[in-house]
């Protein structure tokens, strides 16, 4: 059930407003970035995320690429994240990268975001990154079941990233999970808001309802 969070205060209104939305592979904390995007409206949020900039991997063979710790806060180049995020902050607009999962590499093109009112930063890792998160004015951490996270990874690393069962399940056990663990969990103490049950709708309206009083006060 969730549970309002009590003295919590955005700050005044004036420049962006940056929400970190973080939490466990497939807990669903895309859906909620989405729906923020949806709610207040795509002239008014701008979609960072993290997952965009792993590193390049490009220069090595498909076997080795695959065989990378994708979950370790060392195969993000979170520098650069933070380094863009300054910049839409700043009024500035940024080039993201682009990165194709079927063959773990960073395509040449870019996708060029332009500095909105509010900034969403979207990715399992972004609360466990103390310069990425002294950026954030609101820190989301979605927080849901073991069980459900690895069914939603399976349907969607076989469907939309052309993986087979089996090495789905081996890079669950393998890194998925001891990442999360070590990295993910532990993040969510950072969390101004712990959204349960992946998307709860209470939960959603209360972000909403946060989001439109600062660009109301703005």
């Amino acid at each position: 059930m969730f549970k309002e969070p009590e003295h919590l205060e955005l700050p005044e209104g004036g420049g962006p407003l940056v929400i970190g939305v973080a939490g466990g592979s497939g807990s669903g904390k895309t859906t909620i970035s989405n729906a923020i995007v949806e709610q207040i409206g795509p002239d008014q949020v701008a979609l960072v995320e993290h997952d965009a900039y792993y590193r390049e991997y490009g220069s090595l063979p498909l076997e080795e690429r695959a065989k990378v710790n994708f979950d370790h806060p060392d195969s993000l180049e979170t520098e650069l994240l933070i380094e863009h995020l300054r910049s839409l902050i700043n009024g500035q607009p940024i080039e993201k990268p682009v990165y194709d999962f079927t063959t773990h590499s960073r395509l040449p093109q870019t996708v060029t975001v332009k500095p909105k009112p509010t900034i969403v930063v979207d990715g399992i890792l972004v609360l466990m990154e103390k310069e990425l998160r002294e950026l954030m004015d609101l820190k989301i951490y979605v927080d849901t079941d073991s069980d459900l996270r690895v069914l939603r990874r399976l349907q969607r690393d076989i469907e939309e990233r052309d993986r087979t069962l089996d090495s789905v399940i081996t890079q669950y056990l393998s890194t998925v999970r001891p990442m999360h663990l070590q990295f993910v969990e532990p993040s969510k103490r950072y969390a101004d808001i712990i959204i349960p049950e992946g998307y709860n709708r209470q939960a959603v309206a209360t972000v909403m309802g946060m989001v439109r009083e600062y660009l109301r006060q703005g």
